[in-house]
């Protein structure tokens, strides 16, 4: 999920549909509602989100400042026009990143994964027997070959893969994959999601990895797992 952060709500909209149509979940919020959202939330909330977008508005440096103090999500800033003072003075509040508008939702995201992985130890993977599953935003592999896979999908299998060792429910990855605000999609989309994603590894692996219990959630199945992990 990404939270977008600006006085106008058109901008915010705008991006909010531009994240859709890529298969990203995203909030948006004044800076005001986003103050007291953020200083009462809670730190499991706070993981849902990967990154905070924050448009063009007064005080933005203190909005950084405060992100920087409980999370470790990209921070990146959209300036309107170019300005060198308050470029270097969103860097120095601890801003990942500054860009020029306009810009499109895919160079966000791609900037995003960027500034992702570099933040984060260089990932191995984590192998379940034939299966090589990485959490950097790479597909996954069978035997060495990438599974292409939707955005979603690859991350319901990524969750499920960091929760190996436990059950989740549709509603935690409902939370993990399209955010806590959304609610014009309905939780049992999740459930379309993994009968798709579990024909797509049972056709290249051979067998189902997803295992299922009813009232007790989704659990990730391997005959051998390996944590390569960096």
């Amino acid at each position: 999920m990404i939270i977008l952060i600006d006085n106008r709500m058109d901008v915010t909209d705008a991006y909010r549909a531009s994240f859709g149509r890529e298969g990203v979940s995203a909030a948006t919020f004044t800076p005001a509602d986003f103050d007291n959202w953020f200083h009462s939330t809670s730190g499991p909330d706070l993981a849902a989100v990967e990154a905070f977008i924050l448009g063009d508005f007064d005080h933005r440096e203190t909005i950084t400042r405060a992100i920087k103090t409980k999370t470790e999500a990209p921070a990146i800033a959209l300036n309107d026009s170019t300005g060198l003072e308050s470029t270097l003075k969103l860097f120095a509040a601890g801003a990942d990143d500054v860009i020029r508008k306009p810009v499109h939702a895919r160079e966000i995201i791609a900037r995003i994964g960027a500034i992702r992985r570099r933040a984060a130890p260089v990932s191995k993977g984590t192998d379940l027997g034939d299966l090589r599953v990485f959490n950097d935003g790479r597909d996954p592999e069978v035997g060495g070959i990438t599974l292409a896979l939707p955005r979603r999908e690859r991350r319901i299998l990524e969750y499920l893969v960091a929760n190996r060792n436990r059950r989740v429910s549709r509603d935690q990855i409902f939370n993990a994959v399209y955010g806590l605000f959304d609610e014009e999609v309905e939780e049992s989309v999740v459930e379309s999601h993994i009968s798709k994603l579990r024909k797509k590894l049972r056709n290249v692996l051979g067998y189902d990895p997803i295992d299922t219990k009813r009232y007790l959630g989704y659990q990730i199945i391997s005959r051998a797992i390996t944590s390569q992990a960096a």
